[in-house]
């Protein structure tokens, strides 16, 4: 049995009409915002089912760029947030996709970097401003942003998690969830970790040096909004 919080129910405090339309854009937003974890130069918002229908009318548009931006819900200037992306320098593209069988809030977001690098990143907003990514640059992970989460790219061999784990051991970190994802034995396998609590640097910078490792991603939990 799934249990919910009144905060589930009512949902939360925003500046808009709906809490998935909103709310959850807003953290959709900002969560894209941290996997990207650069300056942004471009995002492109493909939109499906009724975020498609309705971005306009509810605000959506204006609740994810206001998400990139890392504003909250509550933010007065949310209403403004597609004049400040423009101030910022930010280019912004709205586009109605079918994504196939996937929730009817969802988007993807394609980001294009200051430096020209580009993330993918793909969620979607189930309701009560709760939000669930399941899509990385094109690999299959499902995590919501309420704990600090570690994202790493590493080679399929033995071993790798059982270092990454020992040192998270060392430093006292309780893990609250792992799930480990893989194409074919041996290729690279992706594995999104989340604990109780926040990494520190140097504990991250342990971890990217395991020869192993070939990207690593690290998001500290979004306000619960």
């Amino acid at each position: 049995m799934t249990n919910f919080s009144i905060f589930d129910i009512v949902g939360p405090i925003m500046v808009g009409p709906s809490s998935s339309h909103t709310a959850g854009a807003v953290r959709l937003g900002k969560l894209a915002s941290l996997i990207s974890g650069k300056e942004i130069k471009k995002v492109q918002f493909l939109l499906h089912g009724s975020f498609a229908k309705t971005y306009k009318g509810h605000g959506t548009d204006k609740a994810l760029v206001a998400g990139i931006l890392k504003m909250n819900p509550w933010d007065e200037n949310l209403r403004n947030s597609l004049d400040i992306a423009k101030e910022k320098g930010i280019k912004i593209e709205f586009s109605e996709v079918d994504l196939g069988d996937v929730h009817p809030n969802t988007v993807k977001f394609i980001i294009t970097n200051r430096d020209n690098t580009t993330s993918e990143i793909t969620g979607s907003s189930i309701g009560g401003g709760n939000i669930l990514i399941f899509d990385v640059e094109g690999l299959s992970v499902e995590f919501r942003g309420d704990y600090p989460t570690l994202i790493t790219k590493h080679k399929d061999t033995p071993g790798v998690i059982s270092k990454i784990t020992s040192m998270l051991y060392m430093e006292n970190i309780n893990i609250g969830s792992m799930k480990v994802y893989r194409n074919s034995k041996g290729s690279q396998a992706t594995m999104v970790l989340e604990t109780d609590n926040i990494l520190s640097f140097d504990l991250v910078n342990k971890i990217k040096e395991i020869p192993e490792i070939q990207s690593l991603k690290v998001i500290n939990p979004i306000s619960n909004i």
